[in-house]
């Protein structure tokens, strides 16, 4: 039985992950934890994720949880988060981190982290999206510097960090399977007289509104013809299984920092 904490418990991703863990053989909900001040601090997170009681209440300090569990499920922010990393290396206990909007210094630091624990760090864990992954940068390579290639992203207006992790992790993918260097090729707005478009320009636009889960576009536009590859989640259900599949696989790996695509085997 893999025991998992989940913290973030009472939001919009922790609540599914709870859900999913109850529907899932060999895993096990040990402890649930939210933000100081929170209002669902020591409420039931069964009722809180809709579930029913479970018995288990949410804290507010994973420090004073129960240590007999085996791996962290974490989409809170970037604080947080890193803080969360932290007591899995004090703990010696495993971890799957799905918040996005990392600095470069946090990324830096959870690089460093990460040789003393086991770590899935991924921007989105739905098994379509890394599938979409794969493909994309096999598509760039065929295509080539004859294709214009634009990335449009929507998500709900709650969401805090623009563009998306996915986006930037699909711009990454494209510049590197081009052997551009994003930093100075990624476009991420456009206004006024521009001129004509950068041939090694890789545009990423972000949409807010309303309650929109998840959608990402790839637009590979040459001269005569449009290739475009489309990613709508209907649902969070799929990011919280690809958490919970994560937690399940990363426990048996030696130490290190690993992506969902290792935990597809598309790699």
């Amino acid at each position: 039985m893999v025991k998992v904490v989940v913290t973030g418990a009472a939001g919009r991703m922790g609540s599914r992950v709870i859900n999913v863990i109850k529907e899932t053989d060999g895993v096990e909900l040990v402890g649930a934890t939210e933000q100081r001040g929170s209002r669902f601090v020591r409420k039931d997170s069964g009722e809180v994720a809709g579930i029913g009681k479970n018995g288990i209440p949410i804290s507010d300090d994973i420090a004073g949880l129960t240590k007999d569990y085996d791996v962290i499920i974490d989409f809170t922010s970037p604080s947080p988060s890193l803080e969360h990393i932290y007591e899995a290396v004090e703990e010696n206990k495993a971890i799957v981190v799905g918040t996005t909007g990392f600095s470069r210094e946090q990324m830096e630091k959870i690089k460093d982290l990460s040789k003393e624990i086991r770590c899935v760090l991924s921007p989105n864990m739905s098994v379509g999206v890394n599938v979409m992954f794969k493909v994309i940068r096999d598509i760039a390579k065929v295509l080539g510097d004859d294709y214009d290639i634009e990335i449009i992203e929507a998500h709900h207006r709650m969401k805090k960090d623009a563009p998306s992790g996915t986006a930037l992790k699909i711009a990454e993918i494209i510049a590197d399977s081009l052997k551009r260097d994003l930093s100075k090729v990624g476009i991420y707005t456009r206004r006024g007289v521009i001129g004509e478009r950068g041939r090694e320009e890789i545009g990423i636009q972000a949409i807010r509104a309303g309650d929109i889960v998840g959608e990402h576009t790839v637009i590979f536009g040459g001269l005569g013809e449009r290739l475009e590859i489309i990613h709508k989640a209907q649902s969070r259900d799929n990011f919280a299984r690809g958490a919970v599949k994560a937690a399940i696989w990363i426990i048996q790996q030696p130490q290190g920092i690993y992506d969902m695509q290792d935990v597809l085997g598309l790699k």
